[in-house]
């Protein structure tokens, strides 16, 4: 070790003279400059990386929901793409409360004397502004049930109108089905239907429709 040490020291003091002290400060410099540099990628990097993990974290429940959405379409109607949409603004791509806790993807409410329902806070664009109010919503077992229900009810109605989303229904491209649902009363949200189709069109959604 004593050896390894005198070594050391011979080779710094060496180093030291042919160098000479500019060029050796010189050196550290360079260092210096580079690994700041390098702390200050990795920070800009970071939210980055945020983006692409949460990208694929939002692929991975598109995918999820596609195969039970495709049928869907084939036996009630309502294109694929609307579907994924729908879920995919309505639960925040599965993160909201009541998407994560009770499996409800599409924001269907429940009466209020509805065991299966639950007590959530929610916003209501009302009077033209929004308010938040408390209202039931639904409790689903599954997103697959969650799916379910939702193709069932844009296909049967409410208990009020059977005839609730015919205009969803009988159009025939994945425009006129988002703004069916609008036109419909199924949000309060006077923009609803630009930000499914918008959804749809960023996402290429319509690469799922049968």
């Amino acid at each position: 070790m004593k050896k390894l040490k005198t070594r050391w020291r011979k080779f710094r003091l060496a180093l030291y003279q042919k160098l000479g002290k500019g060029t050796l400060l010189a050196i550290g410099l360079v260092l210096i400059l580079f690994l700041t540099y390098q702390v200050i990628q990795d920070r800009g990097g970071q939210p980055e990386n945020n983006n692409q993990v949460q990208h694929l974290n939002r692929e991975s429940f598109v995918q999820k929901l596609v195969p039970t959405a495709q049928r869907l379409q084939k036996q009630y109607g309502v294109l694929a793409s609307v579907s994924l949409a729908q879920a995919m603004v309505e639960s925040d791509f599965g993160q909201s409360q009541l998407a994560a806790n009770y499996y409800n993807l599409f924001g269907v409410k429940a009466e209020a004397g509805d065991p299966d329902g639950v007590d959530l806070e929610t916003k209501e664009f009302v009077n033209n502004e929004w308010v938040t109010i408390v209202d039931r919503f639904k409790v689903y077992k599954s997103w697959e049930d969650s799916l379910i229900k939702h193709a069932e009810l844009i296909f049967y109605g409410t208990t009020w109108n059977a005839k609730q989303y015919q205009a969803v229904l009988e159009a025939k491209d994945y425009q006129s089905q988002a703004r069916g649902l609008q036109s419909s009363g199924y949000a309060t949200d006077p923009d609803y239907a630009e930000k499914l189709i918008a959804v749809i069109e960023e996402w290429q959604l319509t690469q799922y429709d049968q």
